[in-house]
């Protein structure tokens, strides 16, 4: 096992701060530490709303630009998509989050994959369909190829990259590159973006 991914917490109540210090400290592949030192920040909030939106932005803007995990108290309905828009690599409610579904999240985040439960990734069928984007890049113009819908189908499921490059018999770096530009002709935030407008679009 290479060297722990340093983790900070960042929370506006003491309390859940301890509680979730202490959650990551149960686990050896993680190290809590300052968040000038942070490869991944883990934010918790009780709900998510401008504030704690700033928050996310502005912890990803920092110059080293630690990864985002979301611990929320409770998701409203178009919060998933708000906190993926912001930058959070990863979402868990906070009932969900022991040490081993935290550690996965925080794990993910650090090597650039996205954790989203997938129940919150239901919860987006039930909104309102995305609008179709103008010119310019829209589900509407480039639809997605069958390679393309593969992927993003594993990702919705909660593989990461090896688990979906194995699946599909493609290397690493092909699922990587897909992910990458899918996200770039649409001008989406992350995998998980990508998954919950594609879902909202019908396209999955």
């Amino acid at each position: 096992m290479g060297a722990p991914v340093p983790v900070s917490v960042v929370a506006l109540d003491p309390v859940l701060e301890a509680g979730i210090r202490a959650t990551l400290l149960v686990r050896p592949e993680l190290t809590v530490c300052e968040p000038a030192d942070a490869r991944v920040a883990v934010l918790t909030v009780d709900r998510l709303g401008p504030a704690e939106l700033d928050t996310v932005r502005a912890t990803r803007t920092q110059p080293h630009r630690p990864a985002v995990v979301l611990v929320a108290g409770a998701l409203a309905s178009g919060d998933v998509l708000h906190a993926l828009a912001a930058g959070a690599r990863g979402l868990l409610l906070r009932r969900e989050a022991d040490a081993s579904r935290l550690a996965h999240a925080v794990l993910a985040a650090a090597r650039d994959d996205c954790t989203l439960p997938p129940g919150l990734l239901e919860e987006l069928l039930d909104q309102p369909e995305a609008p179709v984007r103008g010119s310019g890049g829209g589900w509407s113009e480039g639809l997605l190829s069958e390679r393309e819908r593969s992927v993003l189908r594993l990702v919705a499921d909660g593989h990461e990259t090896a688990e979906i490059a194995q699946r599909l018999a493609y290397s690493p770096r092909t699922v990587t590159t897909v992910v990458h530009d899918i996200t770039q002709r649409f001008r989406l935030r992350n995998r998980a973006h990508a998954v919950a407008y594609a879902l909202r679009a019908g396209l999955l």
